[in-house]
């Protein structure tokens, strides 16, 4: 039966045993730290950047498509009001 000890093997961790299962090991296992602590804070911070940019561009988009129908109802509703003679 598999061993659940609450542990959580994230998929950085999964590409970082493909890559090298001994530095994997000695990581998890062993607890010895990276000698490259200061890159991986970076690029940590590159990815949460990152993400809040995602975040950002999608909700403009929302805008974008809402003010894009209300355009699209206000000119109908134009439309509509010359075509009826008003």
């Amino acid at each position: 039966m598999a061993r659940n000890d609450g542990r959580v093997i994230r998929a950085s961790e999964i590409g970082q045993y493909e890559y090298c299962a001994r530095a994997w090991w000695l990581g998890r296992v062993m607890g010895y730290q990276s000698a490259h602590v200061a890159e991986m804070a970076a690029g940590a911070d590159e990815h949460a950047s990152h993400g809040r940019q995602v975040v950002s561009y999608h909700r403009w988009r929302r805008l974008a498509y809402l003010l894009l129908s209300l355009a699209a109802v206000v000119g109908l509703l134009l439309f509509w009001s010359l075509v009826r003679g008003g």
